[in-house]
């Protein structure tokens, strides 16, 4: 299994339970494809069972097109393909970040040596 991260506009989470069993799923938006869709292409992933509430809980933080990052597994699916299951969810810190310039302390600047007197 593998491991994988994506940063998306948020959408929603969303849960149902039916007896004893929990089932949810995130949903994002992506880029459309211009032929079936403008706008945003929403697409679901379900929820790992024992993140379920966690990753459910934490979608009441976010603003609908926040970005976010999913943390997801990879597990194998049938026909070959991948079936996505969703472990964690945080936002993405979208400030730049500012380079930390500090103007140099007198009391360490070198003292450069004062020319010589011309010699006569």
């Amino acid at each position: 299994m593998a491991r994988s991260t994506m940063e998306v506009a948020f959408l929603g989470t969303q849960m149902t339970q039916v007896e004893d069993t929990k089932y949810a799923k995130v949903f994002y938006g992506d880029e459309p494809d211009g032929k079936t869709e403008h706008g945003l292409s929403i697409i679901g992933m379900a929820i790992a069972e024992d993140a379920a509430d966690e990753v459910f809980n934490a979608g009441s933080k976010f603003e609908p097109l926040q970005l976010v990052r999913i943390t997801f597994d990879v597990a194998r699916g049938g026909q070959n393909k991948g079936k996505n299951l969703a472990l964690h969810i945080e936002a993405v810190d979208t400030k730049p970040a500012r380079p930390q310039t500090q103007a140099p302390n007198p009391a360490q600047r070198q003292a450069t040596p004062a020319p010589d007197a011309a010699k006569s």
